[in-house]
């Protein structure tokens, strides 16, 4: 990944939900008093139903801007739904080939998957553009840490603990746990052997979150990872009660689990780079990106 500068430019993809114009252009207005330039590309504003455009409208958008020379990040608009009906459109070999800096979460975990595992793309797990303005300051220097940084700092869960303590080392990957349960059985579905799997996700009762770990516990998709950080479960019923799931569902891996990163649905949400390097220290509640 090579870090923006002042000056460079950032476009916007909306691969799911439509968004709201005046919160967008709020969001542009703080990328751009970060000293970036900003593309909004034609079509941007295109409806189909609950669908920000028909999937062929939103894969060639992601086309585009992949393919110009003159862009250095994408960052989406907004999460919502309709990422995953664009996976069989795209072009991996060309966005192989055109790598930039790729950003989003919720819904786009569906992209950060497959743009990493199957593109070599840098992605991040960070804050979108549609609600870039209303974030607190934590998550918009984490987002311009990321993206203009050659070393990234460590990532402290200021107020989480260790479910279980231990150091572990691998890439980063994951995302927000709905989504990645919906890919299982698809052939966009990264590998997690060897991973330190980030999990988060918002508005699912607790037995919700068992009955979805309790599937990928039972498709093999937890077997081989190194460690796992729980972010944010906004919504989702008392804290105690989800680890106490986690609990459950992991009891026979003996992996370090950190609990409460600052990262997803939710404030403050921080940036987290996947398909990199990284250590685990969940004595020590830190993320460190290698």
């Amino acid at each position: 990944m090579i870090p923006l500068v002042a000056g460079d430019i950032i476009a916007i993809a909306a691969p799911s939900s439509p968004f709201e114009k005046e919160s967008l252009y709020r969001g542009i207005s703080v990328l751009e008093e970060m000293g970036f330039r900003v593309m909004i590309p034609d079509g941007l504003f295109e409806r189909d139903g609950y669908l920000a455009g028909t999937d062929r409208h939103r894969a060639e958008i992601l086309h585009q801007l992949f393919a110009d020379n003159r862009v250095k990040a994408i960052i989406c608009a907004r999460g919502g739904f309709g990422a995953m009906r664009i996976l069989p459109l795209l072009d991996t070999e060309m966005i192989r080939n055109n790598p930039k800096i790729f950003v989003g979460y919720s819904d786009i975990t569906a992209l950060l998957c497959v743009l990493y595992s199957q593109c070599g793309v840098t992605v991040f797990h960070g804050q979108m553009v549609e609600k870039l303005a209303d974030s607190d300051p934590k998550t918009r220097e984490s987002l311009r840490m990321a993206l203009t940084s050659e070393k990234l700092p460590v990532i402290k869960a200021e107020n989480g603990a260790a479910i279980r303590g231990g150091i572990a080392k691998g890439k980063v990957i994951g995302g927000n746990l709905s989504v990645l349960c919906h890919l299982m059985g698809t052939r966009f579905m990264p590998d997690f052997n060897g991973r330190i799997l980030f999990l988060e996700d918002r508005n699912e009762a607790a037995y919700r979150i068992d009955r979805m770990l309790t599937q990928m516990k039972l498709a093999g998709c937890f077997q081989n990872i190194a460690g796992l950080v729980l972010g944010h479960f906004e919504d989702c019923g008392k804290s105690e009660d989800i680890v106490k799931i986690i609990n459950d569902i992991f009891q026979e891996n003996k992996i370090p689990i950190l609990w409460g990163l600052e990262a997803g649905h939710g404030l403050p949400n921080l940036t987290i780079p996947m398909g990199i390097d990284a250590v685990l220290d969940a004595d020590g509640l830190t993320l460190n990106i290698t």
